[in-house]
């Protein structure tokens, strides 16, 4: 997998430079690809690091890598559980604006972030992906947070999707919520929940969008198979956000695309109050320089919520 950026997420990381970096707290950071992830983000200038961890590992991994100034940027974490913590009062007491998952796993980070960092809207995950076989960028929602959701849960999950498409540009974006099938069926629920879905954008209930299913996943890619199938969707072939059922489907799907179809992915979790980097621990570089300028672009758009000019 190329470590260039695509043209589209050139684009967005260009975006995320002209703004000023933010200040990212890097849970559990001693290990050397975390570390490597974050120092490129750093020289882009996209971010300012706070490396949360066990002193002594990440002493040993900056000899290595040459971090500057590690001890400016070091706070002292026992434990995962300890470095989640440290990384979540960090934001709290504003000396960070958002999270970076380091080599912790994600319920452990998570935990602490749902304890103390809640709004009031639904925290979830979403991937963009670049494809060199797809012409836009893909949103896929949600891999790694809501295990099975139900349909108001769905709901709120495809806002906070819309909500970061249309921050990337994406004025009204097509969203497919996908099963396994493209009829309604009632002993499979996720294509009643699709339905419903459908029905709530139409009457506003989730705005900014157009949501269309049930769309199994070649009806919402590819129009011809669309048409083959007599289906008439304004989503088909079109469609920039993907609506999985369930966490194992949509974590399914977005590997599936990146070790078969070249895909990059960018993770980012979205509703807490900061926005929070979550790469997968075996993500290339370029996944984690994406997600990074994510969660510049993210930041100013809160910030500018919260100070309008």
């Amino acid at each position: 997998m190329s470590n260039l950026p695509t043209p589209r997420f050139a684009a967005l990381l260009e975006r995320a430079r002209r703004l000023p970096p933010i200040r990212v707290a890097v849970v559990d950071a001693g290990e050397q690809h975390v570390l490597q992830g974050i120092l490129e983000a750093r020289d882009q200038g996209l971010v300012e690091p706070l490396l949360v961890g066990e002193p002594g590992r990440i002493r040993e991994l900056d000899g290595k890598l040459g971090f500057e100034r590690v001890e400016k940027v070091l706070v002292p974490a026992a434990s995962e559980t300890e470095a989640a913590r440290t990384g979540v009062e960090l934001v709290v007491q504003r000396r960070a604006d958002t999270l970076a998952k380091g080599w912790i796993h994600t319920d452990q980070l998570m935990h602490p972030v749902l304890e103390k960092l809640r709004t009031g809207r639904r925290v979830s995950h979403v991937f963009v992906a670049e494809l060199a076989s797809y012409h836009k960028l893909l949103f896929i929602t949600d891999a790694a947070i809501n295990i099975q959701p139900d349909l108001m849960e769905k709901a709120a999950i495809v806002e906070n999707a819309v909500a970061l498409a249309r921050l990337l540009g994406v004025e009204r974006p097509k969203v497919a919520a996908l099963s396994a099938v493209e009829v309604v069926k009632p002993s499979i629920t996720s294509t009643i929940d699709a339905a419903c879905l459908s029905k709530m954008a139409d009457r506003n209930q989730i705005r900014h969008a157009i949501v269309n299913g049930p769309l199994a996943f070649d009806n919402a890619i590819s129009a011809e198979a669309a048409r083959i199938k007599r289906i008439r969707s304004p989503v088909a072939g079109k469609v920039d956000i993907l609506l999985a059922p369930d966490l194992n489907a949509a974590n399914i799907l977005a590997k599936d695309l990146e070790y078969l179809a070249g895909a990059v992915l960018a993770g980012i979790v979205v509703g807490a109050k900061v926005p929070i980097l979550l790469p997968s621990r075996s993500d290339p570089p370029l996944a984690r320089l994406v997600a990074a300028a994510l969660a510049v672009l993210l930041h100013a758009g809160e910030q500018s919520r919260e100070n309008p000019s």
